[in-house]
């Protein structure tokens, strides 16, 4: 952020108190802040119970008797995809949408959550074939198409892990990926659109082949009809591997602390860092978090989260969250303005979409375009704007809530990471009175903290390092490989205190 950008900031006092009539229907209602602040266990406890469906209930909510390695419910037993899928289907809810799915080149699809379950048993049947099994690591290499999702819920399905590979990173970034992971198995697509043109991910993946022999097998989605390279012996389309499998596929008992995926982020010595999630606590907080944040009402919203699923924000607000949450979400393949810059409000008029999560370098680019785009369609179906993945200046929150919200509309300007697994600071729309550039308050249960350097709270109106006090469900348990990195990164600037690595002010 800019210097002027800091002093509009700390100039910045305008205020928007929650509507009486939301706050009347919201999920979140006055009270849980402080509830949540005098019992964060009892909080977590009763969460856990009220929204997960366990195969075996956990009789331990916290095992702290190694930190900074914390385990949740760890006799807990379940499967994040009888959570996401089967308890759904049970209930009656099989044609229910669970993606709205829309191409670049304007192609659609409805996948209903009996659609999904399906494809997802097939593909997890596939994965069996080709020797996948409990604790094995897939690496999947896509771009934003529902096989992405479907990938990462048949590798949950049968209790393998998967680590993700956002469609935007190299051949080096796969063989780094693929060799600390030690990933057999390779899924990716002929190729993805964007901006018009082909993405050729196969090609990526062919490159890193070439250089790393950890990949037995390669699952190809054709998606573009790119001509591409198939290796007798290695590489299968994904039509050839689930033509002949069984939609069943039985969900794998799983504990609460067995590892559900890898997610790599930008080491600061150059060597990425698998970050590790796992299965009861990151559910856990990826349900929590995205119903009270989007105040989601399954039974009307169709929500958005316009991000990429090879990032954490769609790992959580995309896959695990929301089909937990039984929520119908648009998914969309390609870029804002492609091929005009209207592309995301036309999405969201003819879905009718009820919340919208983006970045602030999006709304930025927004405002360059011009409110004439957004003009251009009923955007009245809105009723929660949420911004991700970097502070938003308050000019451009301004714009967001009067051009895209119409002034009336609950902004939730979220802070998280990839290693905390779900948002850990947001407003509560029906609870916070929300000011342009700031995350305002921390989640219930979550125990944030703003430092000096010898590790004592600031003083209201300072600055400092953020911080979290005492450990929470969704967080990362170590990195890949590495106990003494995960030490040395998060846990060893101030003892007791995960260092997140970023400034804030109280």
């Amino acid at each position: 952020m800019d210097e002027t950008s800091i002093e509009n900031l700390l100039r910045e006092d305008r205020t928007f108190p929650p509507s009486a009539a939301f706050t009347a229907s919201a999920n979140a209602q006055p009270g849980i802040l402080e509830s949540a602040a005098a019992d964060p266990l009892g909080f977590w406890a009763s969460e856990a119970k009220n929204r997960i469906s366990w195969f075996k209930e956990p009789t331990v909510i916290l095992d702290d008797s190694n930190p900074p390695f914390y385990k949740w419910f760890t006799d807990g037993e379940l499967n994040v995809t009888y959570n996401c899928l089967d308890r759904h289907l049970e209930a009656g809810h099989g044609d229910k949408v669970a993606f709205h799915w829309e191409g670049e080149p304007g192609d659609t699809r409805t996948i209903t959550y009996q659609d999904l379950a399906d494809e997802v048993g097939k593909f997890a049947n596939g994965l069996k074939s080709l020797g996948v099994r409990r604790g094995d690591r897939v690496a999947i290499y896509m771009g934003m198409v529902p096989e992405l999702a479907i990938a990462m819920l048949a590798c949950a399905r049968i209790g393998a892990a998967h680590s993700v590979i956002f469609g935007g990173f190299s051949s080096d970034s796969i063989v780094d990926r693929v060799e600390d992971a030690d990933a057999h198995v390779l899924v990716t697509s002929d190729g993805a659109w964007r901006r018009g043109t082909i993405v050729p991910l196969k090609e990526a993946a062919d490159t890193a082949m070439e250089r790393t022999d950890r990949i037995r097998s390669c699952v190809v989605l054709k998606r573009t009809e790119n001509p591409v390279a198939m290796e007798d012996g290695r590489d299968v389309w994904w039509s050839d591997l689930v033509a002949d499998q069984s939609t069943d596929c039985p969900p794998e008992v799983m504990n609460a602390e067995d590892l559900l995926y890898i997610l790599y982020t930008s080491g600061t010595t150059g060597k990425p860092k698998g970050i590790m999630h796992t299965t009861g606590g990151y559910l856990l907080g990826a349900m929590t978090t995205h119903s009270y944040v989007f105040d989601i009402k399954p039974d009307t919203d169709v929500y958005w989260c316009a991000a990429d699923i090879g990032w954490v924000t769609g790992h959580t607000y995309i896959v695990y969250g929301p089909l937990a949450n039984l929520t119908t979400s648009v998914m969309y393949e390609g870029t804002p303005d492609y091929p005009e810059r209207d592309r995301l409000w036309s999405i969201i008029e003819k879905y009718g979409v009820t919340q919208f999560y983006t970045a602030p370098t999006a709304i930025r680019a927004f405002m360059k375009w011009g409110a004439e785009h957004p003009q251009k369609h009923d955007l009245s179906s809105l009723r929660v704007l949420g911004t991700v993945g970097e502070p938003i200046n308050p000019e451009a929150w301004i714009w967001y809530h009067e051009r895209i919200g119409h002034g009336n509309v609950p902004i939730v300007d979220t802070w998280w990471q990839t290693e905390t697994g779900s948002i850990m600071i947001s407003p509560l729309p029906g609870i916070t009175t929300t000011k342009p550039g700031t995350a305002t308050m921390p989640m219930p249960g979550i125990q944030a903290d703003v430092v000096d350097d010898e590790g004592n709270s600031v003083p209201k109106g300072r600055g400092g390092f953020l911080a979290i006090r005492g450990p929470w469900p969704s967080m990362l348990r170590s990195i890949w490989g590495d106990d003494q990195r995960y030490i040395d990164t998060y846990w060893s600037r101030f003892p007791g205190l995960y260092f997140a690595g970023d400034g804030a002010k109280r």
